[in-house]
């Protein structure tokens, strides 16, 4: 019962930042430029729902917390509800669906060709994160799947770094968050790997090979 009401909890604070762009709305408050305003609304909204979605596991294990990847799936999928805001922004208030127009953005700024790819790397995530895709895809191949999160991260990084003109200080900050991630989610399956090798060797009753050691600088002969 607590986990039914902390997701329902987490749905409305998810919910928060839409709540808040439609008031601003209603009210008239969305600057001289309301496009450009609910395009970057939207767009920091999914680069920080994408970190948070990455920033589960270190946390689950570091806290010792593991009922936290409970709450990984929704994360995700409001990461993938606010890039589909931020894409559908572009394609329908900037560009409306002049796809001419935008295949020459394409082309003109890479820019939209990183955040594009960040967008199109999340979809699958999306569409597999029920029980029954796990089922059918095998735990296996759906954890390799879903690794896309992380190659979505950092076009989304990209992709803003070369959005903004000036200070870069925003994205900089989210793409060391994503380093660091990544440098704890390469650390960890270093570690698994080194643990299933020493299980091989022990189940086989052997000794896993040890590198040499060098000699000792002190050493006289």
């Amino acid at each position: 019962m607590k986990i039914r009401w902390n997701k329902i909890l987490l749905f409305l604070l998810c919910l928060t930042p839409v709540f808040y762009l439609l008031w601003r709305a209603w009210n008239q408050d969305l600057t001289a430029n309301p496009i450009e305003y609910i395009t970057h609304f939207t767009g920091d909204w999914t680069i920080r729902l994408i970190v948070v979605t990455l920033a589960v596991t270190p946390l689950r294990k570091l806290l010792n917390l593991p009922g936290l990847v409970r709450y990984r799936r929704m994360i995700g999928l409001f990461a993938f509800f606010y890039g589909s805001l931020h894409f559908l922004t572009y394609v329908w208030l900037d560009k409306f669906f002049v796809w001419h127009d935008m295949l020459k953005d394409v082309a003109k700024r890479p820019f939209i060709t990183a955040g594009f790819t960040a967008f199109v790397c999340l979809l699958p995530l999306a569409v597999t994160s029920t029980a029954g895709w796990i089922r059918r895809l095998g735990g296996k191949r759906w954890r390799q799947l879903h690794r896309l999160v992380y190659a979505s991260a950092v076009a989304a990084v990209v992709h803003y770094y070369w959005l903004v003109k000036a200070d870069h200080r925003a994205p900089i900050f989210y793409g060391s968050l994503v380093a660091l991630l990544l440098a704890y989610r390469m650390a960890a399956a270093g570690r698994a790997a080194i643990t299933g090798r020493r299980r091989v060797f022990a189940g086989r009753g052997l000794v896993p090979p040890t590198p040499p050691s060098l000699p000792s600088p002190h050493r006289t002969s």
